[in-house]
Order: C-alpha cells, then structure tokens, then sequence
C-alpha cells in the first residue's frame, strides 16, 4: 500500500466517522423533538378531557337540579 493509498483510507475512515456522529446528533435531535411534540399534544387533549369532562358535569348538575325542582313543585314541597 502506498502512502497516499494510506492516507486515502484514514481520510475516508474519518470522514465516515465524523458523518456517523452527525448522524447520530441528527437522529438524537428528531427523537427529542418528537417526545416534546408528543408530550405537548398529551397536555393539550388531557386538558381538552378535562374541559369536556366538567362540562359534563355541569349539565349532569343541572338536570339533576331541574329535576329535584319539578319533583317538589310536584309533591307542594
């Protein structure tokens, strides 16, 4: 092997080293990128739920109250 056939092969060696750490960071990168998304989209449907959910409730309490009304109007209570 000559020596520019030498320095051929590290050059290369190191170019594929250096492109698999940027792959890496790139590939580390879009995986935090993806959790925080994911994360935020959780926050936001769980805070959806929970608005829906006390909706629910306030309609469940109001039907609730209309009906123990009619109820008494009903018995002269």
């Amino acid at each position: 092997m000559t020596p520019e056939q030498a320095a051929a092969r590290l050059f290369k060696k190191e170019r594929q080293r250096i492109e698999g750490e940027i792959a890496v960071a790139e590939y580390e990168q879009r995986a935090r990128a993806e959790r925080e998304k994911t994360a935020r989209l959780r926050a936001l449907r769980l805070a959806h739920e929970a608005k829906l959910e006390a909706k629910l409730a306030r309609k469940t309490s109001a039907v609730k109250s209309a009906a123990s009304k009619t109820k008494a109007a009903k018995t002269g209570v």
